[in-house]
């Protein structure tokens, strides 16, 4: 049978560095700040949780700084973006593209490996009932998102920066310190996406190993409209997308053919959106 638990469990496995690294661009969506550097801070995040795991002996220690290296990573978007005002879309391009060269300049001076770094004493996180502790903390922090955009007064003021920021200066709220801040929670987010991957999906580090996924999380973001729990929702498609390829590979279909599966929902879900939105537009634009 297709359709089984265990598919859905391996899609939950699959969602959980997509929906980390998605709500930390919903919450820079929020605040104006569109960032499409995802995929590069989730590598960081890979490489430094790694390494750190495999040197000091702990896991925990991996996480940690994922975390704090993707959040100092993040700090090339914050400078660039708000206090240089360069564009936000060219400086995220630049640090995928940095992200993927430094990652593998590094791992063949640290480990002395081309490639892909697996060693057997390398720890991982541990599971509990199936799942790592940051599965169970990525759905903790879909609730704490959607109360702190819709309740509390953080949240509200984010969102306002986002929406009018001279009349959110006008009001004592600095635009400046709520975005840094919100573009360092995303590194936060996305280091934690890292360490999820590299030390709770596999236990290794392979060159480019987010294989595009920050970049569906960038789509989950747009398909969710930046609120928490559209995000999950999109998330969840693209990690059973995900979960489906593997299983397909396991029937006996091309590997290039499975893995092509999460980027070809990618593609069919901004179509469908795309094709909504422009319905939704074209009545009000003709009865003007």
């Amino acid at each position: 049978m297709f359709l089984d638990s265990d598919l859905l469990l391996s899609a939950l496995r699959a969602l959980t560095p997509i929906l980390l690294a998605a709500l930390g661009g919903a919450i820079c969506e929020r605040a104006g700040v569109f960032n499409i550097g995802l995929e590069g801070m989730m590598l960081m995040g890979c490489f430094t949780a790694v390494a750190t795991s495999w040197f000091t002996g702990s896991a925990w220690l991996g996480v940690l700084a994922a975390a704090l290296a993707a959040a100092a990573y993040s700090l090339i978007l914050a400078v660039g973006a708000v206090t240089l005002r360069g564009d936000a879309v060219v400086l995220g391009v630049a640090m995928n593209l940095l992200a993927v060269g430094l990652t593998g300049f590094l791992l063949r001076t640290v480990f002395g490996v081309q490639g892909t770094f697996d060693d057997p004493s390398l720890a991982g996180l541990p599971l509990i009932g199936g799942f790592t502790p940051l599965t169970y903390l990525s759905w903790a922090a879909v609730a704490v998102a959607a109360v702190l955009l819709s309740r509390h007064v953080w949240g509200l003021r984010l969102r306002g920066v986002g929406e009018a920021p001279d009349a959110a200066a006008t009001l004592g709220v600095s635009p400046v310190t709520y975005k840094y801040g919100a573009i360092l929670t995303s590194g936060v987010l996305c280091g934690l996406a890292g360490a999820q991957l590299a030390l709770g999906n596999v236990t290794l580090f392979t060159e480019n190993m987010t294989a595009g996924r920050g970049w569906i999380a960038v789509v989950a973001v747009m398909l969710g409209r930046a609120a928490p729990v559209g995000v999950l929702l999109a998330a969840l498609l693209f990690g059973l997308a995900e979960a489906a390829g593997f299983r397909l590979q396991g029937l006996g279909l091309p590997q290039q053919a499975t893995d092509a599966a999460p980027y070809v929902v990618t593609l069919v879900a901004l179509f469908l959106t795309t094709a909504r939105r422009r319905r939704r537009i074209r009545p009000s634009g003709a009865a003007s």
